[in-house]
C-alpha cells in the first residue's frame, strides 16, 4: 500500500479543488494545513484520498503539513475577520492618497507573515506610498497585486448564466484569448451583453464548441453561395450548423429551409 495519498482540498470556501498529497489517508470534510507557495494555508478535504502509486507518472503537489486542530480553525477565522478590517482601512487609505485603483480583496496567509491585497486599475499605479503606509499600519509584509478583470472574477467567484459556478473558479487554470470571431463562427447573435461574463469580457465558454463548429461548417455550403432548386436560384442566408438545416432566400425574398443532404440531392450549386 502506498505511503502517500492524493487529496482534493478546497481553500477559503471557493469552488475550485486543489490537489495535494499527504503521508496518510484522511476522510472527506476534515481540515488540514497545507504547505503552499504562499505559505501554510487551511483547507478542507473535498475529494477522497487516492493512493499516489495508482497514478502512472510521478508529479509534484503541495504537501499537507498536518491535520488541523481546533485552534488552527479558530486562528483562520480570526485572520478572516482581521482581513475584513484591513480591507476597510486600506480602502480609506486609497481614497486619501487619491489613487485610481479599485481595491477588492484583502487576505492574510495562515501564519500572518503576509497580507495580500488585490486590485484592478485602468492604468499602471504607483503604489509605493500605499505599501509603506499599509506596512506601518499592519506590521507585516504587504503584497499588493494588480490583476485583470478575469482574475478578479476568478478570485471573487459567482454564478454564471448557465446556473453553475464560474468556470474560472472551478477548473480553468489559464485564460484563452476570446474574440468576437468565435461567436461569429458559431453563428450566434452578436448581442454583446448576452455574450459577456461577470468580468465584463467575452464568455470563456465561447471557446468550448468553437473547434466543433469549425469542423462541421467545412461540410456545409458557405453563407452567400447560390443553389438552384426547382428552377429558382436561392442564396444561402444562414444555417443551423448542428441540425444541418440550410436557410435559402430567393431574389423575391421567398424563404426555403432544407436539410443539407436534401439540398445536394435536389439543388444544383451555382458558381458565383
Amino acid at each position: 500500500m502506498s505511503s502517500d495519498y492524493v487529496l482534493g482540498v478546497q481553500y477559503h470556501h471557493l469552488p475550485k479543488i486543489h490537489y495535494v498529497h499527504f503521508s496518510q489517508e484522511i476522510t472527506v470534510n476534515e481540515w488540514v494545513i497545507v504547505d503552499t507557495p504562499k505559505g501554510p494555508e487551511l483547507g478542507q478535504i473535498k475529494k477522497q484520498a487516492v493512493p499516489m502509486d495508482t497514478f502512472p507518472k510521478q508529479f509534484s503537489l503541495d504537501r499537507v503539513l498536518k491535520k488541523a486542530e481546533t485552534s488552527d480553525i479558530e486562528r483562520f477565522e480570526h485572520n478572516e475577520q482581521d482581513a475584513k478590517d484591513a480591507f476597510a482601512k486600506a480602502k480609506q487609505l486609497v481614497r486619501s492618497l487619491n489613487l485610481k485603483m479599485d481595491l477588492f480583496r484583502a487576505e492574510y496567509n495562515f501564519d500572518r507573515s503576509k497580507l495580500y491585497f488585490s486590485f484592478v486599475a485602468e492604468e499602471r499605479v504607483d503604489f509605493r506610498e500605499l505599501v509603506k503606509e499599509l506596512a506601518g499600519m499592519f506590521h507585516t509584509r504587504i503584497d499588493l497585486r494588480q490583476v485583470g478583470a478575469r482574475d478578479r472574477a476568478k478570485l471573487l467567484g459567482a454564478i454564471g448564466v448557465c446556473g453553475l459556478p464560474l468556470c474560472c473558479t472551478t477548473f480553468l487554470n489559464e485564460f484563452d484569448n476570446i474574440s468576437i470571431n468565435r461567436a461569429k463562427n458559431q453563428m450566434l447573435s452578436l448581442n454583446i451583453p448576452k455574450l459577456t461574463g461577470h468580468c465584463g469580457k467575452l464568455l470563456c465558454c465561447l471557446k468550448y464548441e468553437d473547434d466543433a463548429y469549425t469542423e462541421l461548417k467545412e461540410t456545409l455550403p458557405k453563407v452567400g453561395s447560390h443553389f438552384t432548386v426547382n428552377s429558382i436560384t436561392y442564396r444561402v442566408s444562414s444555417m443551423n450548423v448542428l441540425s444541418r438545416v440550410i436557410k435559402l432566400q430567393s431574389p423575391d425574398r421567398d424563404v426555403l429551409f432544407m436539410h443539407v443532404d436534401d439540398l445536394r440531392k435536389q439543388g444544383q450549386k451555382v458558381h458565383d
